[in-house]
């Protein structure tokens, strides 16, 4: 890290009333001993483990009775407390603040909105999140976000981010508050293939990980439908095209049935929301292997806290018919094999709840353990990093979190997380 930046990042937490972040020690060895373990890959609980960490690495884990701990290895006591790999969040937007809903949210610039992202970044990370797929933001704020934890400058999960979302003008991902005598459009719109191309190369070149395209209508957007298609097949073929031939994979919000099915026709790698997804592309997601990131829990404040958060009315009216919708075909998809993984759209709720959809994917036809792979092992497969996070094995990162109840029976635990470690380093005790 360079001596500006950790002069400035010390300055700026010490503000804050927080310690400033620091990086594994290369050398460093770590030993865990876990009460209970869950592997994931397995989708059992192992008891009695220990995990010995290197920087910011795992580079063993097996019974505690044979572990091998190296001669001063600093020893972390959880043998009263169930331990699991970090979670994964595929949907978030860390720079939103979710009471500056509808019209509220015109006050607020993009540097205001990063800076907003700095609190959030942490309030996810001590939460147990230790990876996020942030899938838009003004003015690259989650790629600045994304550099500034990566250099130490802040603490947050490890970020996947998309700059702004693509889509069409008077879509869901325009801006389309203001009147037509300010002829403002959001900087993510594109019309026609190759306009669409040109974007996509446009995200890559400020930054972005992974492309958000806007295939339909919105909840929180004004003037279109959720159920309403917006881009042809036509224009998401060359978005798809022009990402993966970036090695960008490419996100689609998509509530309607055709928008879904066409998405997923043109490649896209998830589909998120999926609220009115019927049999058809149940069945095109399962053939395809495309993932469904399907939010159930938001529908909850944005019904209680909409209002006081400044949410159009037709925003709410919205939500009061697509809501129940999406959860019951959430309830059909995982049950017709499509593959499924974690993403709640945070920063429609506060931020650092993100465990509180866990209950409801109970409730809507998962087991605990389902849940909890959805959200680590599915999750990363879904990020392209399988081989970084997503379980606790040899290689990849040290980023572990604890509970002190048995998640894999109750994953709700999960929102009671008292541990936060990652890449080695402790984050929350």
């Amino acid at each position: 890290m360079k001596l500006k930046h950790l002069l400035i990042s010390t300055a700026v937490m010490s503000a804050m009333g927080a310690a400033a972040p620091s990086f594994a020690d290369a050398g460093k060895v770590v030993a865990i001993r876990a009460g209970k373990l869950v592997d994931v890959v397995a989708g059992t609980v192992l008891k009695d483990q220990t995990i010995v960490i290197t920087g910011e690495r795992i580079t063993s884990v097996g019974p505690s009775a044979s572990a091998k701990v190296p001669a001063g290895a600093q020893l972390i006591d959880l043998s009263s407390q169930t331990v699991l790999p970090g979670l994964i969040d595929m949907h978030t937007h860390l720079t939103a603040d979710p009471y500056l809903g509808g019209y509220n949210s015109l006050g607020v610039s993009d540097t205001r909105a990063a800076l907003y992202g700095v609190r959030a970044a942490r309030k996810t990370l001590e939460a147990g999140f230790t990876t996020v797929r942030n899938v838009g933001a003004g003015g690259f704020g989650d790629v600045a976000l994304r550099d500034a934890i990566n250099d130490g400058d802040f603490i947050g999960p490890r970020m996947r981010t998309a700059g702004y979302a693509i889509g069409i003008q008077g879509g869901h991902c325009d801006e389309n508050l203001l009147p037509a005598d300010m002829k403002i459009t959001s900087r993510g719109v594109a019309d026609g293939p190759w306009e669409a191309r040109a974007k996509v190369r446009e995200m890559a070149k400020y930054g972005a990980d992974v492309i958000k395209i806007c295939a339909s209508g919105g909840v929180l957007s004004k003037g279109d439908e959720p159920g309403a298609q917006q881009y042809t097949l036509e224009e998401m073929q060359a978005l798809v095209g022009e990402a993966h031939k970036l090695g960008r994979k490419v996100a689609a919000h998509a509530h309607g049935t055709s928008s879904i099915r066409d998405a997923i026709l043109a490649g896209v790698d998830s589909v998120e929301h999926a609220s009115l997804i019927d049999d058809e592309g149940i069945k095109l997601a399962r053939e395809k292997g495309t993932y469904l990131v399907m939010d159930i829990y938001n529908d909850d404040f944005i019904l209680q806290e909409g209002e006081k958060a400044g949410l159009l009315p037709e925003s709410i009216a919205k939500e009061k018919v697509v809501g129940q919708l999406q959860r019951d075909n959430f309830r059909k998809a995982f049950t017709g094999g499509a593959k499924m993984a974690f993403g709640s759209d945070s920063g429609v709720y506060p931020h650092g709840d993100n465990a509180r959809q866990f209950a409801y994917m109970i409730k809507y036809g998962m087991t605990s353990m389902q849940a909890i792979q959805a959200a680590t092992i599915n999750a990363a497969d879904l990020l392209g990093w399988k081989d970084r996070v997503g379980s606790l094995t040899v290689g990849k990162y040290a980023d572990i979190i604890a509970v002190k109840g048995d998640p894999a029976e109750n994953a709700t635990e999960l929102t009671k997380v008292t541990f936060v470690m990652k890449g080695g380093e402790v984050i929350r005790k």
